[in-house]
């Protein structure tokens, strides 16, 4: 009696861990994002369904390359609910990663989302890093998948002569992205240098050089 009772709170437990795993599952066929109401919620508020039309469904911003023109020569390109408003409340979004010869996705964290990639073009060497400071790595060629678990640590990299273009998946409408280096060198307020030249036993000279160089440049 006791292990059948165990059994259930288990199933139980399982069912509200995958159910909390991504974005919270929809409640009406269409939330198609208001992102003209100022209203704050979990997600963006719902449009009067008077005003939906085909376009708020459609996007075609990632048929095609991308134009790098950075220094670490990669180009994402999201297709998420701030592309595409009819996204809202469905968990899943897309994004285009675009990687001149040589170029770099740089070391960084999806917090909402777990990630997979389908290789379009070129060939990358790509990997994350787990909690346990392991790093789980692999090339991945055109036609080839690699998944990136939500919230760790992950990169890629094209280290051939000639670009290269990856198609990104992921299972939220907005997974968010957070850069290690620019969040943590270009943060507003700055995070002090005191912690930053700890943390990374380094001076001050180099933290003022790496701030300088991954400050947005103005236009």
């Amino acid at each position: 009696m006791a292990a059948t009772l165990l059994s259930k709170y288990l199933l139980i437990f399982a069912s509200i861990s995958t159910t909390f795993a991504y974005d919270p599952d929809m409640l009406q066929d269409l939330c198609v994002a208001d992102k003209s109401s100022g209203i704050k919620v979990n997600g963006f508020p719902c449009k009067a369904e008077a005003n939906i039309s085909e376009a708020d469904f459609f996007f075609d911003g990632i048929a095609n390359p991308g134009i790098v023109s950075n220094s670490v020569g990669s180009l994402v390109t999201g297709a998420n609910v701030e592309k595409i408003p009819g996204l809202n409340t469905l968990g899943v979004s897309l994004a285009r990663i675009d990687y001149a010869p040589d170029g770099l996705n740089p070391p960084h964290t999806h917090p909402r989302a777990t990630e997979i990639i389908f290789v379009l073009e070129g060939e990358l060497d790509v990997g994350f890093i787990t909690t346990a400071n392991k790093l789980i790595s692999k090339t991945v060629k055109k036609g080839e998948i690699f998944v990136f678990p939500r919230g760790l640590v992950h990169f890629q990299k094209n280290n051939g002569d000639k670009a290269a273009s990856v198609l990104s998946a992921f299972n939220s409408q907005l997974p968010g992205t957070q850069s290690l280096a620019m969040t943590l060198f270009t943060a507003t307020p700055p995070v002090p240098d005191n912690v930053l030249t700890k943390a990374f036993q380094i001076g001050t000279k180099e933290v003022d050089k790496m701030k300088s160089k991954l400050a947005p440049k103005k236009s």
